[in-house]
């Protein structure tokens, strides 16, 4: 599914928005690019002013440093998977059916959308992964939530949580199985690719099916079954 939309990122991690100018799209496009390609610490704004043929300084009116451009990168994936839930999830009532849209969404989010030409969402899942560790789990982190930076992600792990609630209150471990639920969807697929002995399932062209499969097998074993024995076990939907 592709849908045309704004994301919209915390204005905390820019000095002016580089999606409101084509020299600004163009450092977000060739960012991606360039920091897949060589990893966060070996990317500096020097190499990439030589990629765009454009200066340090013009950069620089964007962003303070490259820490922070990585963090806009990251809360610009999340709060387009945030995005996509809500636009995917509007007419769902069923907190069953909805939860399984959710974690549908987040699998399916590493897809390239056509719709924005300058960020290229499967490089950007790369990105997320690899190099998230290094935004969330720095010494300023405590700072950085203040401000917001990990409110999207946070919302879509509430959201995930809430449903697990809704669908059984009696279920003692809402925020626990949220996140293990959102990690698995978040992380399997490459495990499959790169630490195929961590995971049972195989890097196929099947990948995201079977995965949306393991995780609906997981939420009713989890939660469904837990103690409601009345609630009956949902089905996939896609």
């Amino acid at each position: 599914m592709s849908i045309a939309i704004h994301i919209k990122v915390n204005e905390h991690l820019y000095t002016k928005d580089p999606q409101m100018s084509e020299l600004g799209k163009n450092i977000l496009k060739n960012s991606i690019i360039m920091i897949e390609e060589m990893g966060i610490t070996s990317f500096t704004f020097k190499k990439l002013a030589e990629r765009i043929q454009s200066t340090e300084a013009s950069i620089y009116r964007y962003f303070e440093n490259k820490h922070l451009l990585l963090h806009y990168l990251v809360n610009y994936y999340w709060e387009y998977v945030k995005a996509r839930i809500e636009f995917s999830t509007s007419n769902i009532e069923d907190p069953i059916t909805k939860l399984k849209k959710i974690f549908y969404v987040i699998i399916t989010s590493s897809q390239r959308d056509l719709n924005t030409d300058y960020v290229d969402e499967d490089i950007l899942y790369k990105i997320v992964l690899l190099e998230g560790a290094a935004i969330s789990q720095s010494k300023s982190v405590d700072e950085e939530n203040a401000l917001g930076f990990y409110k999207a992600y946070k919302e879509i792990s509430l959201s995930i949580c809430g449903l697990i609630q809704e669908i059984n209150p009696s279920y003692p471990y809402p925020k626990n199985t949220a996140n293990l639920l959102f990690s698995m969807a978040l992380n399997t697929k490459h495990n499959a690719e790169h630490l195929p002995k961590l995971t049972d399932l195989k890097f196929t062209e099947d990948i995201d099916n079977d995965l949306f499969e393991l995780l609906g097998h997981y939420l009713d074993q989890l939660v469904i079954r837990y103690t409601s024995k009345t609630v009956p076990k949902g089905v996939l939907v896609y």
